[in-house]
């Protein structure tokens, strides 16, 4: 099956988007599938203002008709609302193609803490950007609930997913500092409340890794904090093992996949009962959830490290992968739907007639 992966999200940055694409077009890869992905990768782009480690493409819509006019896709993704994405939807629209996209991050409230841009005015601008997919897939059944409330059609819960292989428990001697290590990891930005775990007073230590446009003002704030950079691979698993709790700030994150990788590390959550981590931890089973982030933490020191990684097990690439594959929808254009069982969903592709498949359940 050939399928167009647009994504303003790609390497180098490093973020649970660009994260979950990877292996999502990994698994496709592996499954058999011819995986394109139209990203800012070897092309013109210029900073995103405020945050330069996000690279916007210049010349998009150059980029997706050259594309799009190339191939003929048996399925096209967008998976994000930037200038790519926005290109891939008009060609799409123009040339009567089917596509899905995906909503993978809270754009309006990231935007509202940057610039006094109402939020009624960004979710409009997202409304209509979905509005043109066939299907918009949302990580979680809270996700679906709250885009619905402000007016998103079409939603589908698209289960994210952990490596497992990668992100398993270790030892605990990758840090040699007091403990207990209470341990963040992600966007260095002021989108993630990260002030708020900063500015707890909490014994033995602080760790933070990953970075981010507010990384060095965090840095010399908090001269205390072991501030780490971005880490990857088998040297991040063994990080994240040695933390005995793992902190989550955010109020706005749609799942949070590093807290998958966390408790897949054997390392119980600590969070705000916001979407997302409400979706994820179970309060005394894996994490704790509190409105007092300084009591989840010591909640959650109490839990076995097992009960995580138990969970987190549920959660694997090939049942996400296969997950997206089913919500996917055949491109042809609109005119030629007469060629389809319009009921059918792809999980194989003959050369233009795609068989209908069952759904899987949303939730592992």
């Amino acid at each position: 099956m050939k399928i167009l992966l647009v994504t303003d999200a790609w390497h180098p940055q490093v973020n649970g988007v660009v994260r979950s694409l990877s292996k999502t077009r990994e698994q496709l890869e592996l499954e058999g599938h011819d995986v394109t992905v139209l990203s800012p990768e070897s092309r013109p782009t210029v900073p995103c203002p405020s945050y330069p480690e996000i690279r916007l493409t210049l010349r998009p819509r150059r980029a997706a008709r050259e594309c799009l006019a190339r191939t003929r896709f048996d399925a096209v993704h967008v998976a994000t609302e930037g200038p790519l994405g926005i290109a891939a939807r008009r060609w799409c629209n123009l040339n009567g193609v089917r596509f899905t996209s995906s909503y993978h991050t809270r754009f309006p409230e990231y935007l509202r803490l940057r610039a006094p841009v109402p939020l009624s005015a960004s979710y409009r601008m997202m409304r209509w950007f979905h509005s043109a997919a066939e299907r918009t897939l949302v990580r979680t059944e809270t996700q679906k609930t709250l885009l619905s409330e402000r007016g998103f059609r079409n939603l589908h819960v698209w289960p994210g997913a952990v490596d497992t292989d990668t992100f398993r428990p270790y030892d605990k001697d990758a840090l040699d500092l007091p403990r207990p290590i209470s341990m963040y990891m992600g966007r260095v930005a002021p989108e993630k409340n990260l002030d708020v775990f900063l500015d707890l007073d909490l014994p033995g230590s602080q760790v933070v890794i990953g970075g981010g446009p507010a990384l060095a003002r965090y840095t010399r704030a908090y001269p205390n904090v072991h501030f780490l950079g971005y880490r990857h691979g088998d040297e991040l698993a063994r990080l994240l093992s040695a933390a005995d709790v793992f902190v989550f700030p955010s109020l706005t994150d749609t799942l949070g996949l590093v807290i998958l990788e966390a408790m897949a590390c054997g390392v119980p959550v600590a969070a705000f009962p916001v979407p997302g981590p409400k979706d994820l931890i179970v309060d005394g089973g894996n994490g704790a959830l509190d409105e007092d982030l300084r009591e989840a933490i010591f909640r959650a020191l109490a839990i076995p490290s097992e009960h995580c990684v138990e969970f987190a097990a549920g959660f694997s690439w090939q049942r996400s992968t296969t997950r997206f594959l089913e919500m996917l929808i055949p491109a042809v254009p609109r005119r030629d739907e007469r060629l389809l069982d319009t009921a059918a969903t792809p999980g194989l592709a003959s050369k233009h007639v795609l068989p209908k498949t069952e759904h899987a359940s949303p939730v592992p």
